[in-house]
C-alpha cells in the first residue's frame, strides 16, 4: 500500500458531525468521492485506504468518514435504531463536499483560493452495511449524488436468502456499480444479478473471483489490482 496521504477532517458544526480522512490529490479534478465502511469496521478499514489511494491518484478527491453509529462506538456492530441518523450522516457528509471542503483543503496546501462551491460530480460508495445505507439514501433522494458504488452488498444475511434486502431497490434511480466477490455468504453473484433487474437505473456488476466479503482485504492480506480495476469500471460506467 502506498504511504498515507489523507488529512484528518471533521466537521461538528451538524448534526450528526462528519468524522473522517479526507485524500486532496495534488491536481484534483471536479469530482469526488465518499467512501464508507461496513457494519463491523470504520474508516481506516485497508480497503477503503487502498481504494481512497486508486481514486486520489486518479485526481479524485476522496472523504473516507466514519457513520455516525461508529463515532459514538469505537467497536461492534450498528443497532437496530442506528441507520436513519447514519443515513442523516451521509447526507451531511455530501452537503460538505458540495459546499465546496475538498477545495478548502486544497487551498490549504497550494495557497490558491478558487470559487466557493463545488461545481462537480460527487459520487457515494460503501462496504456492506455502509454502502446498502448509502444506496437507501439514494433511493430516497435520487439528485443526491451522481453515482454508487456499492462493495459486497449485503443482499441478505447469510445462510438466509429468504430475509432479502431488496424494498428500496425499484426507487433506485441512481447509477450504480455493484463490486462482489464469488465466494460472498451475503449474497451470490446469480442472487445478485436477480436483484439488478429490480433497479431502473444503470448498473453494473463487477464480480471478484474468489473473494468472500472482504473482497480479498483481510488483515494484511490485499488485492493490489482490485481497486485500480474498480476505478477503471467506475469510470466506463459514470463516464469521465
Amino acid at each position: 500500500m502506498s504511504p498515507d496521504r489523507s488529512s484528518e477532517f471533521v466537521n461538528e458544526t451538524v448534526d450528526p458531525p462528519i468524522r473522517g480522512f479526507l485524500h486532496t490529490p495534488d491536481t484534483p479534478t471536479a469530482e469526488v468521492l465518499i467512501l464508507t465502511h461496513g457494519a463491523g469496521g470504520n474508516a481506516q478499514a485497508p480497503l477503503l485506504r487502498a481504494l481512497a489511494d486508486a481514486f486520489s491518484n486518479a485526481g479524485i478527491t476522496v472523504l473516507r468518514c466514519n457513520l455516525p453509529y461508529r463515532q459514538l462506538r469505537p467497536f461492534g456492530p450498528p443497532g437496530p435504531g442506528d441507520a436513519a441518523r447514519d443515513r442523516a450522516g451521509l447526507k451531511n457528509a455530501v452537503a460538505a463536499m458540495k459546499q465546496g471542503a475538498p477545495l478548502l483543503a486544497s487551498v490549504a496546501r497550494t495557497g490558491d483560493f478558487p470559487e466557493p462551491g463545488h461545481k462537480g460530480r460527487i459520487f457515494l460508495g460503501g462496504h456492506s452495511y455502509g454502502g446498502r445505507q448509502s444506496s437507501m439514501l439514494c433511493a430516497e433522494e435520487p439528485d443526491l449524488v451522481s453515482g454508487l458504488l456499492l462493495l459486497s452488498y449485503p443482499l441478505h444475511p447469510p445462510r438466509k436468502p429468504e430475509q432479502q434486502r431488496t424494498q428500496h431497490l425499484p426507487d433506485l434511480r441512481t447509477p450504480t456499480l455493484f463490486v462482489q466477490g464469488t465466494r460472498d455468504p451475503f449474497a451470490s453473484i446469480g442472487e445478485l444479478q436477480q436483484a439488478l433487474k429490480m433497479i431502473p437505473a444503470k448498473t453494473k456488476l463487477l464480480p471478484v473471483e474468489g473473494a468472500g466479503h472482504d473482497l480479498g482485504f483481510k488483515g494484511k492480506a490485499t488485492r493490489a489490482e482490485l481497486p485500480q480495476i474498480i476505478l477503471s469500471e467506475s469510470q466506463q460506467l459514470f463516464g469521465r
